[in-house]
């Protein structure tokens, strides 16, 4: 039983360096008082500066992986992130659909801040057929919309608009779409809901290269929120307030010689690092 603390699943590949992925993910629950556990579909060697290797687990283990999870624990909300290869993609699809996982918030990690490529280019079309439409929510950023569409990135608002239509229409039942990698002084995210309604979540944009785990740490919160019961829009409306202040404080807490982390326990954490003042 989920208990006073709902429980949220991360279905995603590991960080070495703790900024992204899992453990980013973990984090996040932590943070929203939910109770996280996790299925690591691959392993990567990286840091702030990039990655270095990437392993992936094998496809029965991930099942398993799922299947221990699942049968034990309550679980509330499910976050999906890195994949790396159509064969784990399939196989994450048959374990939720078998499981019937409910409040699935889809991060269609390809790329890291880095630049590294995360997804292998056939594993693309994989989540556009198996994972697309089992989501509750898909959260990919301006390049990712691309990349799942076979278009250009969307550099203006009506652009943003109609790729999210197109989404929709490949199965996805709610869509927001990142504008963190747009240009301008405000970060701008669309959220297109199964009814057509469209909410706009507008934040400043923060200069700082320390976004390491941006995209994993908002639908993580996404997740959360979910977890505990908050209605869509409601749920995206805190994650977004909570990512920017992560982003903020990223700063304060430096972390490697590249792109750093964003802030995870900016509320919690002592803001002098644990000096006396």
């Amino acid at each position: 039983m989920s208990g006073p603390h709902p429980i949220a699943l991360t279905i995603a590949g590991s960080d070495s360096s703790g900024g992204a992925g899992i453990q980013a993910d973990l984090k996040t629950f932590a943070a929203h008082q939910v109770y996280g556990a996790s299925v690591i579909v691959a392993l990567t060697a990286q840091n702030t500066k990039g990655v270095s290797a990437i392993h992936a687990v094998p496809a029965d283990f991930v099942s398993k992986q799922i299947d221990a999870v699942f049968e034990d624990l309550d679980v509330a909300a499910v976050k999906i992130g890195m994949l790396a290869t159509a064969e784990l993609i399939e196989t994450v699809a048959a374990g939720l659909r078998r499981h019937k996982a409910r409040n699935i918030v889809l991060d269609p990690v390809m790329i890291a801040a880095s630049g590294a490529r995360l997804l292998e280019n056939d594993a693309v079309d994989a989540i556009r057929r198996h994972i697309l439409p089992l989501a509750t929510l898909s959260t990919p950023n301006l390049p990712e919309a691309a990349a799942l569409l076979g278009s250009s990135v969307a550099e203006t608002e009506a652009a943003i608009d109609e790729q999210a239509d197109r989404l929709a229409a490949l199965g996805a039942a709610n869509v927001l779409i990142k504008g963190g990698h747009g240009s301008g002084e405000t970060s701008s995210d669309l959220l297109l809901l199964a009814g057509g309604a469209r909410h706009r979540f507008d934040a400043p944009r923060i200069a700082t290269r320390n976004t390491h785990g941006t995209g994993c740490t908002l639908s993580s919160a996404i997740a959360s929120g979910l977890a505990k019961g908050l209605a869509l829009p409601e749920a995206v409306g805190h994650a977004k307030t909570y990512i920017t202040a992560a982003i903020a404080a990223a700063d304060e807490v430096p972390v490697g010689h590249g792109h750093g982390p964003v802030h995870h326990f900016h509320h919690w954490w002592d803001r002098t690092g644990g000096r006396q003042p």
